[in-house]
């Protein structure tokens, strides 16, 4: 009855979804409460018939229903409680479920805590977040319906692809869908601001908190799913620039845009039709991600779907939703007046030049990632675009991004003197140079690139520290002063700093590991052992142990510098004999500085076994700066004044010159 249940849920959401779209396009002005009113019970209503689906397929995965067709082709009675849990999304049908689950969440969230937010726009925005539903839930009870039954039900199940049984994939596909999906959010207020011919320093005050919460979750997601193919793949690698890698990139970095842009709409009424325009390419970039994933356009490990007509379907819904906003840009963002003026010199032009950079950036993934394809469909050609090209694309474009971030963050609003802003670094400047010479001295000179990033990843963070210093006037004023400044200074300049020098962190780890990353691999017995950058390993052991839906070969390593022993490591060579599919679990230590990496690999027959033994200094720092960035996310999204609107006056569509 569960599958019947949830199936009622959906049909029942899915009319709710088209009620709420339509409601407010139908009504008249003199109805604004009402309606409002209306949209926002319709958006409640549709998370709680969403959410009952969902916990009726969690619930025929956890007690193993395999007369549902979706938990035979992807779970097993033998299968641990908490991947049973996260099969529920770890499959085409499922994952789709809990995407319009979260796209419901953040629909009820602006019913729920949009009190200040006018009648009219709240409506308009629900209306326009229920299309984007209405969208979805029509593709999965017409395509996708996680709740087909069988005939004639397996006794056990076929399991879930051993590759998602991992604690990081249980929990990576809800932080990316809750990035994702929150886009949608900014899609909402972008088009309903177009509509309602509004755009002013309320509406970005009210867009960015749900930009932000998005854009943090993303960041998690992100940085999730590059640390489980780091520790899961077996083969120490952490970004590849793979297609779907790709697919979730390009809405962070333009989502990244729009979270600065629509910071000058707030504090100077200025590029609100640019903020507009990103807030669509930001979803539309979410959609296209979808359509990578779903459409059997490529084969990955990401990917779930292999179905042509789903493609089809979700490249309708992009040109539906992403061709309906463009289309409406294009007609009434020419109206919209402009906002105050600004000099290049000031934090208006310093964030100007971070969205110009970061589209630029944003475009070189896109074709990059994208031209492969479009071959492959012209002429049969099977190309392969990686790493050398975002080495001669998109590296160059983020460095001057980088240089900039630093000075950006203490630019004056409106105008100010770059020489004086630079003055007012000077500091930071001259220490990050010196660890440039520094390092160039070590190295003799023939590491300058390598030196000269880890220099850069100082500026950043010693240039958000003095950001800092700056706003505390510390060695100006009193200690007591300072510590009053600091107090009262708000939470997104906290932010701000913790953000700004996450990043500087994760490009001293990027620069490390893929300057110093060493790697060997030998035959070894056990009891022999190999050396690899001063550290010694030795193979103690391999046995057969059993999981609890695999069986392994298990090695166990012994790990040694100079004589003293460091660390005890296990890997393993799982064999998952449901699904007839093998996986590697690699040993990893790390001290937060660097990482010791081990794999044991396929056995020669005559007693030795395959060992790679990685040394990766710094590695851990990429994901410590990239969860920093997301803790800056959050500390500013718990300021205060994101959550109050903001009482300016709205600057309104312009009436048509006279001919």
């Amino acid at each position: 009855m569960a599958a019947e249940a949830g199936s009622f849920a959906l049909v029942l959401a899915l009319f709710i979804s088209l009620a709420q779209s339509i409601v407010p396009f139908a009504g008249t002005r003199r109805h604004e409460a009402a309606i409002a009113a209306f949209v926002r019970q319709a958006a409640l209503g549709q998370l709680l018939f969403i959410a009952i689906a969902f916990g009726c397929l969690t619930y025929a995965f956890v007690t193993s229903d395999f007369s549902v067709r979706l938990v035979a082709a992807n779970s097993h009675t033998l299968k641990p409680l908490i991947y049973k849990i996260s099969g529920v999304w770890g499959n085409h049908e499922g994952s789709m479920l809990l995407w319009v689950l979260i796209l419901a969440l953040f629909g009820a969230a602006v019913a729920l805590f949009g009190d200040n937010l006018p009648d009219r726009l709240q409506a308009n925005v629900l209306g326009i977040h229920g299309m984007t539903g209405l969208g979805f839930l029509i593709f999965v009870v017409a395509t996708s319906n996680p709740f087909a039954r069988l005939i004639d039900p397996p006794p056990d199940g076929n399991g879930l692809n051993p590759i998602l049984q991992d604690p990081g994939l249980a929990i990576h596909p809800p932080f990316l869908y809750l990035g994702y999906v929150g886009f949608s959010m900014a899609f909402s207020f972008s088009v309903a601001a177009l509509i309602d011919g509004k755009v002013d320093a309320c509406w970005a005050r009210w867009v960015r908190p749900w930009v932000l919460a998005a854009w943090c979750f993303l960041t998690i997601g992100i940085t999730l799913g590059s640390a489980w193919a780091y520790y899961t793949l077996g083969w120490g690698g952490w970004w590849f620039w793979d297609p779907v890698e790709n697919a979730s990139f390009m809405p962070w970095i333009v989502g990244t845009a729009l979270l600065h842009s629509a910071l000058v709409v707030e504090r100077r009424n200025a590029l609100m039709s640019w903020t507009i325009l990103l807030g669509i390419l930001t979803f539309s970039l979410s959609l296209i991600g979808t359509f990578l994933v779903r459409s059997g356009v490529l084969t990955s490990v990401h990917s779930f779907a292999q179905d042509p007509a789903r493609g089809a379907f979700i490249l309708a819904l992009i040109l539906i939703a992403s061709g309906g906003g463009l289309t409406l840009f294009a007609i009434r963002a020419p109206s919209l007046r402009q906002g105050a003026p600004f000099a290049p010199v000031s934090r208006e032009g310093g964030l100007t030049l971070n969205n110009t950079l970061l589209v630029a950036a944003a475009a070189t993934v896109f074709i990059g990632t994208f031209y492969p394809l479009v071959i492959d469909m012209l002429g049969n050609d099977k190309i392969s675009v990686g790493p050398p090209y975002y080495n001669m694309t998109f590296v160059p474009i983020m460095v001057p991004l980088l240089l900039a971030m630093p000075v950006g963050a203490i630019l004056k609003w409106k105008r100010d003197n770059l020489a004086e802003a630079l003055s007012r670094l000077k500091y930071p400047a001259y220490a990050s140079l010196l660890v440039g010479i520094a390092l160039l001295g070590i190295f003799l000179g023939r590491q300058a690139i390598v030196a000269f990033f880890l220099g850069l990843a100082a500026w950043l963070v010693l240039g958000s520290l003095a950001a800092l210093a700056l706003r505390l006037r510390l060695g100006s004023v009193s200690l007591d002063t300072s510590l009053r400044l600091a107090r009262t200074a708000p939470l997104a300049f906290y932010g701000l700093i913790i953000a700004h020098a996450g990043m500087g962190v994760t490009v001293a780890g990027i620069t490390g590991m893929t300057a110093w990353a060493t790697e060997k691999i030998e035959m070894l017995r056990p009891g022999e052992g190999l050396e690899l950058s001063g550290f010694n390993l030795r193979l103690r052991s391999v046995a057969d142990v059993a999981g609890p839906n695999y069986d392994a070969e298990r090695g166990i390593f012994d790990i040694s510098r100079n004589g003293r022993p460091i660390a005890e490591l296990h890997s393993e060579r799982r064999f998952y004999p449901v699904r007839q599919q093998q996986t590697t679990s690699a040993g990893i230590r790390t001290n937060l500085l660097s990482n010791l990496y081990v794999t044991l690999g396929d056995a020669d027959g005559k007693g030795a076994w395959a060992v790679r033994f990685y040394y990766h200094p710094f590695m851990p720092l990429v994901w410590i700066g990239a969860l920093a960035m997301a803790l800056g996310g959050f500390v500013s999204l718990a300021d205060r004044r994101l959550r109050v609107g903001a009482p300016q006056r709205s600057f309104q569509l312009a009436a048509a010159p006279a001919e």
